[in-house]
């Protein structure tokens, strides 16, 4: 029993847990049973105290256990025995250190136990017990963790009682692959496609202590559409001009995307030089930046800090950050095109609100082109009209030619190959401004297509924007044809009503009024002559009067043209209400807005303003009426006044214009008294 509470007294020193190799496991098999054979061993003095002697840190060895380390890790280095020499005791709960290195036979471990005096000394036995760190360079575990993790550096963190805390590894890359690291975390920190191409040309710099960097993105024309640069500020960019196109040695990478380095740029065989007031370049790195399999743009480096040319090492952290960049731009790209898509969404949902009834529809539709221009960040964007081009609408950009712009428009929509055109989305050029046209698939709207003047290098030229832009010129022939059709529905409701109400008065108040006349009339026939047969053909004529007038009401309920002439001759003896003092009594008889030519009827209305313009200058009257007779093959306008009548001489200036239409039409004009005041002028021509 002594034996086994010495082994229980026996203590491992920290940071060692128990080994879990082969080798080990079966050094502490052979170990125990030494130990069974002889327990009648006296145990150690527990009263000896530790070594007082200044001891120094020496690296000991531990079976593996987990770590705060990175990495799988087998084996970790332990602590060097504790001490209660000075050297210990002055860290406090601070860290000590320990390189890592392959131990040596000759490395000596301070026991932690020391035996009582006269007691029988088990030389294997007590290494076996009391110190693993003594066997570690013969553990084939602990060997192989060492040359595993050579070259890292391990901390044992230790309180003030003496406790030792995880053991850590921190890798020592290399300065290269902590550049390139950088590089990637730099360029991977934003989302805008602008930042990240800057950030990109900006790490590719400082990777290869470059002064001069840029990236060019290649269009679809094979030629650089954009070129981002660093190293040259905005004043020097502008006294260079225009930016690069791709020709020379920017070209070569294009036209072969491979890494090229250059020692002297000037001695290249398709050098073509530098223009006026570029900065001079010597050495030369160039490397194609892809997006899935697809040159997306070339960067360039130049320069090397120190003079020198660029190395092997250089180009080969430049391809890595190419590679990674391709996928930074990727993500970007993809980000970029979901914003455009979330904001053609909510411009696509902004229609059915802005469409709903009632609806202003130029304020509708200029509210529907703003915004198209807004997000498709167009010059301007126009919605052609079927009724003709005084009929478009436009919205141009603040920092645009709107003169300039409808001019341009002009001319692009009396180009043939756009009316031509069945594709759903047709790019042109005009004048060489680039111009995006969607015909609109409309079956009731007055609309055409959706137009916008693009810029040069604008993102509505890719594929992508213009499907979103087609989309969206789908979705507002659709909101229009729906507008259109909502309008219809309440237009043909309020002539199926206004039907109704001519039936009833033809079916019932006139034929009830015209039965009054006719019983008046009898009654008349009764009374023979005298006052009351006076007032009863005068009320009679009234009532015809009344038929009339319900007539021409019934012809424009029942009217269902836009250019009624009925409506149009109300609407122009209205004008002069205000000057005259009076209404006018309107009354028109027959068929004229089924019967009368259009042309006829502008040259009715003209001689009518001049008759009511007459009446209301030199008549003098305070009551005046206009028929409009269209009966057989005559057309036929009477304005009659009860003013001061005709003077003695007349001076035609209107009234000649008037005869003359007449003449023209194969007609005449009539002017006459009646009674003692008033005039009558008659106009009559044939219905051609």
């Amino acid at each position: 029993m002594a034996g086994r509470r010495w082994r229980s007294s026996t203590r491992r020193p920290p940071c060692t847990p128990p080994s879990t190799s082969p080798a080990r496991s079966a050094r502490a098999s052979s170990a125990r049973a030494s130990r069974a054979g002889s327990l009648s061993a006296p145990p150690p003095d527990r009263t000896s105290s530790r070594s007082t002697t200044p001891s120094t840190t020496t690296p000991c060895w531990s079976a593996p256990r987990p770590t705060a380390c990175s990495g799988p890790t087998v084996a970790t280095p332990s602590c060097a025995s504790r001490s209660t020499s000075s050297t210990t005791s002055s860290s406090g709960a601070g860290a000590s250190w320990c390189e890592v290195a392959r131990p040596s036979s000759t490395t000596t471990r301070s026991s932690p136990r020391s035996p009582a005096p006269g007691s029988r000394t088990r030389g294997p036995r007590a290494s076996a017990t009391s110190s693993y760190a003594s066997r570690g360079p013969r553990s084939a575990d602990a060997s192989w963790a060492a040359d595993g993790i050579r070259g890292s550096t391990c901390r044992c963190d230790a309180s003030r009682d003496g406790t030792l805390g995880p053991v850590t590894h921190t890798p020592d890359l290399g300065a290269d692959a902590r550049l390139l690291l950088e590089a990637v975390t730099a360029i991977s920190s934003d989302l805008d496609l602008a930042s990240v191409l800057t950030r990109i040309v900006e790490a590719a710099t400082a990777l290869t202590d470059a002064r001069y960097g840029a990236l060019g993105v290649i269009g679809s024309d094979g030629e650089l559409v954009e070129f981002v640069t660093t190293g040259i500020d905005e004043r020097a960019r502008a006294l260079i001009g225009d930016l690069p196109r791709g020709r020379g040695i920017l070209g070569v990478i294009i036209d072969d995307p491979s890494g090229l380095r250059i020692a002297d740029l000037s001695a290249h065989p398709s050098s073509v030089g530098f223009p006026p007031n570029h900065p001079p370049m010597k050495s030369f790195l160039g490397m194609p930046v892809r997006i899935r399999g697809t040159v997306f743009g070339n960067l360039y480096l130049t320069e090397k800090a120190g003079g020198g040319p660029f190395t092997q090492a250089d180009e080969g952290l430049v391809e890595e950050l190419a590679r990674t960049a391709g996928y930074v731009i990727s993500n970007a790209r993809s980000f970029a095109l979901s914003e455009r898509r979330r904001q053609w969404l909510e411009a696509s949902a902004e229609l059915a609100e802005l469409l709903q009834p009632p609806v202003d529809l130029p304020t509708a539709l200029h509210h529907i082109v703003s915004t198209a221009r807004q997000v498709s960040r167009s010059r301007a964007v126009t919605l052609w009209s079927s009724l003709g081009p005084e009929h478009d609408t436009v919205s141009v950009a603040p920092d645009a030619d709107e003169e300039w712009i409808r001019e341009l428009l002009a001319r692009a929509r009396s180009a043939p190959d756009l009316e031509s055109a069945g594709s759903p989305v047709v790019t042109t050029s005009v004048d060489g401004v680039p111009l995006v046209v969607v015909p609109l698939r409309s079956h009731l709207a007055p609309v055409t297509a959706l137009v916008a003047v693009a810029h040069p290098d604008s993102g509505l030229l890719d594929v992508q924007d213009r499907d979103l832009f087609a989309g969206f010129a789908d979705q507002v022939a659709l909101s229009l044809d729906r507008t259109q059709a909502l309008a219809d529905r309440q237009e043909l409701a309020v002539i199926s009503d206004r039907e109704r109400i001519a039936r009833d008065l033809h079916d019932i108040v006139i034929q009830r009024l015209f039965a009054t006349g006719l019983q008046l009339q009898g009654v008349a026939a009764m009374s023979g002559a005298g006052a009351v047969t006076e007032r009863l053909d005068k009320s009679v004529a009234d009532l015809d009067d009344t038929i009339k007038a319900i007539r021409g009401t019934i012809f424009e309920l029942q009217d269902r043209r836009g250019d009624s002439l009925r409506a149009a001759v109300r609407s122009l003896v209205k004008e002069y209400v205000p000057v005259l003092g009076f209404s006018p009594v309107v009354r028109t008889t027959g068929p004229v807005d089924t019967v009368v030519p259009p042309a006829l009827g502008s040259q009715l209305l003209a001689v009518l303003r001049e008759a009511i313009s007459n009446v209301a200058r030199h008549a003098l009257a305070d009551g005046a009426e206009v028929d409009v007779v269209a009966s057989g093959d005559l057309l036929e306008l009477r304005v009659a006044d009860d003013g001061v009548g005709l003077p003695g001489e007349v001076t035609e200036s209107g009234l000649r214009n008037a005869r003359r239409r007449a003449a023209d039409l194969g007609g005449t004009l009539e002017v006459t008294p009646v009674g003692a005041r008033g005039t009558l002028l008659v106009w009559r021509v044939p219905l051609v």
